[in-house]
């Protein structure tokens, strides 16, 4: 058994397209019309779809999970951040934890909360 994929779900799948494109340079693979591979392993859902597949309400900003990515020039990626057309909210700016790694922490448009951190 190996691990496929990541799906996490959005409200305007347009919109989140956008945004993994623009900010990570993610292409889809497959649109499914509500469901979208993109490369690197991340599946988009919209909302109302996956709620009616588990007969539950799904909460945004639960940070029960992340996304992680690794870019080696950081600062260039923040640049690219402040730069962009999507309005990002912070968990933490650009930070250097104890052991040397810089990380950012921000939402995507959905409440997905995302990490990218620098090579460790």
């Amino acid at each position: 058994m190996r691990l496929k994929n990541t799906l996490i779900v959005v409200e305007d799948i347009n919109k989140s397209v956008a945004f993994y494109k623009e900010l990570f340079g993610l292409q889809v693979i497959r649109d499914f019309d509500g469901n979208v591979i993109m490369t690197e392993g991340l599946v988009l859902q919209e909302r109302k779809i996956f709620e009616k597949f588990i007969s539950r309400e799904c909460t945004p900003r639960n940070n029960m999970s992340e996304l992680y990515f690794e870019e080696a020039n950081i600062d260039k990626f923040v640049e690219k951040l402040e730069s962009s057309s999507f309005q990002i909210e912070y968990v933490n700016k650009l930070m250097t934890h104890s052991w040397g790694q810089s990380v950012v922490r921000f939402y995507d448009p959905d409440g997905n909360l995302i990490e990218v951190g620098t090579p460790v």
